[in-house]
């Protein structure tokens, strides 16, 4: 099957949901009737164009012997089999993604039961100022269904069509089929694609809007036509959409789209509609609202000090060096703990110092084991690309064989070059500007785009065919599969029964106890207060919680639908609970620690008295936590 009717599909899906969620709040419909109506209105819109054969409802055509044959071949056959696992852990377990669980699905639901966006009343700012591009995708699927189990399809599906739209644009930008047939089963091997595959995070799921953005303006370079510009457009308004992160990656779309304005201006009246879409879709309707609300375009005003970056130059060696760290540190780990407590002590003071004061705490944090919560690109294909760097550096490039690599192109080549340098620059724009924790994973859509000046030349060509090339390759698939299988948000081993019989045998020993822990972590993170839940009344409809902004306050949305959860201030004072009809809350009892205030007086101080409590471990990092639920008394 081809691969470019399905990215047009998962395109003009994507737009659909995002200018359903936005048009059905700015009419307060965004309910089971509002969707019905969008769906029977683009039912009609799709009946109409393929009257006028505008549309093809055929995903293109199947050719089974072809199909068999390809995946016959070690990397395809490598790549299906890893898509089967992370459909597999997709399916069999829920989500764990901690973004997702603290505040992307919360938000949704708040809207869902508002019937429309709103800001909401939150000491969580993230519910109100992040981009809504996932959010718009969850929505139909949470209001249908009543759960979060098929969310990870928002991010396996896009995994799928990675590989023949990567190919496409690596070979549109000049780089060999060869290389690019390598490449193209490599990069999904990226630990931060591999893993978000299956969850519900939303760093992974925008790399094939980048991708399809390139590779839809590099077609129209030889198609010259205007539909090519118009999905290239509607992609990259998606990717901006999807998180503000991703906006320096306009920079190469524009280089590619610029010198084409002239195929936009031959069809005005469908152009002038795309923009509108486009308009809909990407992130101006979150600049609006956040600009409206909190007087700042990207809402970093209400975040933690050191999201924003300081000072631009120590943002740039600072992310170069932490992304490279990160990049390379090996996905089985056993040393992290150690490196927490003394990487900074181990640094020079001329570097520590400007680290600590332009990031977020917790900058240099390392991990035992590769989550999609942190793990950005790993060790395998990390070495990789140095390795195709290297090895164009030292090798002499023949100028003939660029030209021939471009075939059509030879007329545009410098535009070319500037759209492989472009994606550096905007790499660089985003380490001058942030200084957000987990960079690695926040850049996902740029590493695939960082690959054609890496890779373009006669000279790469000759460095796939190496023996000892193909065995490092393998070797990045084989370190995959483990990453994949031994994941603790979907293990598909018996994870918890055999270490807690290891645990037995060894009581003493810290890395086995600590593994077991984070894998009985995982398992209840879904829904990790579900005790505290039970000791509510059944027909409770709205529930306080008064916690930590990184808090999960899930497991009191469900059942989905039928109850909704206030995020309150612990200073609020008694009025504002029977303001807002809250009988019943939930309460941590490490936010009064941290800020020093007794929970005795703050329950004497709202009338309230404790119904029950539980010690529970959400994050390994932040161990045991008190909570408690309380009724405040009429």
């Amino acid at each position: 099957m081809s691969f470019l009717p399905a990215v047009k599909w998962w395109l003009w899906l994507s737009v659909l949901a995002s200018l359903a969620g936005w048009l059905l709040s700015l009419v307060g419909v965004l309910n089971l009737y509002g969707y019905l109506g969008v769906a029977v209105v683009a039912g009609f819109v799709l009946l109409e164009a393929c009257n006028r054969r505008a549309v093809k409802l055929s995903l293109g055509p199947w050719r089974w012997r072809k199909v068999r044959r390809r995946f016959a071949r070690p990397f395809p056959l490598m790549f299906a089999a890893l898509a089967v696992l992370v459909f597999l852990g997709g399916a069999l377990y829920p989500p764990t993604n901690h973004t997702g669980l603290s505040y992307r699905i919360p938000r949704v639901l708040h809207w869902l039961q508002a019937e429309e966006w709103h800001w909401i009343f939150t000491p969580n700012n993230r519910l109100n100022t992040r981009a809504c591009g996932i959010e718009w995708l969850s929505a139909p699927i949470l209001l249908l269904t009543k759960s979060d189990r098929g969310l990870f399809l928002l991010n396996f599906i896009p995994f799928l069509l990675l590989p023949g739209v990567l190919f496409s644009m690596l070979t549109r930008l000049g780089v060999r089929g060869r290389v690019a047939w390598q490449w193209m089963w490599l990069m999904p091997t990226g630990y931060v694609f591999l893993l978000q595959a299956g969850s519900a995070g939303n760093d992974a799921y925008p790399v094939v809007y980048a991708l399809a953005a390139m590779d839809f303006a590099a077609r129209a370079w030889t198609s010259r036509r205007a539909s090519d510009v118009w999905h290239s457009l509607l992609a990259i308004a998606l990717l901006g959409g999807a998180k503000a992160s991703n906006l320096p990656l306009t920079l190469p779309w524009l280089v590619l789209v610029l010198p084409l304005w002239r195929l936009l201006k031959e069809k005005p009246v469908g152009t002038a509609r795309v923009v509108f879409f486009a308009a809909l879709v990407s992130i101006l309707p979150t600049i609006y609202l956040n600009l409206t609300h909190c007087g700042n375009w990207s809402g970093l005003n209400l975040e933690r000090p050191g999201m924003d970056m300081k000072n631009p130059v120590v943002g740039v060696w600072g992310n170069a060096l932490l992304l490279l760290v990160n990049n390379l540190c090996p996905p089985f780990f056993p040393f992290a703990g150690w490196w927490n407590q003394h990487a900074l002590q181990v640094l020079p003071g001329a570097l520590a110092r400007p680290l600590v004061t332009n990031f977020e705490d917790g900058f240099h944090f390392l991990w035992e084991l590769a989550t999609e919560d942190w793990a950005g690109l790993g060790p395998g294909v990390t070495v990789l690309m140095i390795i195709a760097a290297l090895w164009a550096f030292t090798k002499v490039q023949s100028p003939k064989s660029e030209v021939r690599a471009y075939g059509d192109f030879r007329l545009w080549t410098l535009d070319f070059r500037l759209a492989r340098i472009a994606p550096w620059v905007a790499l660089l724009a985003f380490c001058a500007k942030s200084g957000m924790v987990t960079a690695a994973r926040l850049i996902a859509p740029y590493y695939p785009l960082l690959l054609p000046l890496l890779l373009v030349g006669a000279e790469q060509s000759a460095l796939v065919r190496r023996r000892w090339w193909r065995a490092l390759a393998c070797a990045v698939f084989i370190v995959a599969f483990a990453v994949l299988i031994v994941t603790p948000a979907r293990p598909l081993w018996p994870a918890k029964t055999i270490l807690a019989k290891l645990v037995e045998m060894k009581p003493d020993n810290r890395l086995l106890t600590r593994a077991l822990t984070t894998y009985r972590v995982y398992s209840i993170r879904s829904d990790a207060l579900a005790e505290l839940r039970a000791a509510l009344p059944a027909d409770l409809k709205i529930v306080g919680f008064i916690g930590a902004p990184d808090d999960l306050d899930i497991s009191f949305w469900r059942p989905y639908g039928l109850r909704r959860v206030e995020q309150i201030s612990r200073t609020a004072p008694p009025e504002e609970f029977r303001a807002r009809k809250i009988r019943y809350a939930v309460v941590s009892g490490l936010l009064f620690d941290l800020e020093k205030e007794s929970f005795n007086e703050w329950l004497a101080r709202l009338k309230a008295e404790v119904v029950t409590s539980a010690t529970v471990t959400v994050a390994v990092s932040a161990g045991p936590q008190k909570w408690y639920v309380v009724r405040f008394k009429d």
